[in-house]
């Protein structure tokens, strides 16, 4: 299913960005030089359509898809406006490195910066964790969204092949 979200109700991001770059952890817009390296990271640890996705969001100016970086690596990415405009996603952080606040940073900035395009709403796309993004961001379903956009989708009934 989908959710929305109202951008002109979220939580101030400078606080979570602080409590992670006190760990470390910078979250920051990708640099287009930094495709292949990112891309080949999304295919590897996450999905092949992620990864197509993701290579979408390097053609948009500026560039829709934000990183979380700890000690020169990627641990987290996210991004928007690829499968559609106004969408939030594809997301993942490494196993690592989740429940420390990375995946709630990577959302925050990538609706900030919907939220700066001048619109009230986001939808994020085929939600996983719905209690999450109720929990951090306020989102709520939207009736009779699955499977939304991804109805058809070639070889696979989501995403793409999710690797284990």
């Amino acid at each position: 299913m989908d959710m929305l979200v109202r951008l002109y109700d979220l939580p101030d991001p400078c606080a979570t960005f602080e409590r992670l770059g006190e760990r470390g952890i910078q979250i920051r817009r990708a640099l287009a030089a930094e495709k292949h390296k990112i891309t080949a990271w999304v295919q590897k640890n996450f999905a092949e359509g992620w990864a197509s996705e993701t290579e979408i969001a390097f053609g948009r100016q500026p560039i829709s898809c934000f990183v979380a970086v700890k000690e020169g690596r990627i641990i987290g990415f996210a991004c928007h406006d690829v499968t559609c405009r106004n969408f939030f996603g594809p997301t993942g952080v490494e196993s690592e490195a989740r429940r420390n606040g990375v995946g709630t940073g990577l959302l925050l900035a990538c609706l900030d910066d919907i939220r700066l395009q001048g619109f009230g709403y986001a939808i994020i796309g085929g939600v996983g964790p719905a209690a999450y993004y109720s929990k951090a961001v306020g989102a709520v379903p939207i009736e009779g969204s699955e499977p939304g956009v991804y109805q058809g989708l070639l070889d696979s009934p989501r995403f793409g092949i999710l690797k284990e």
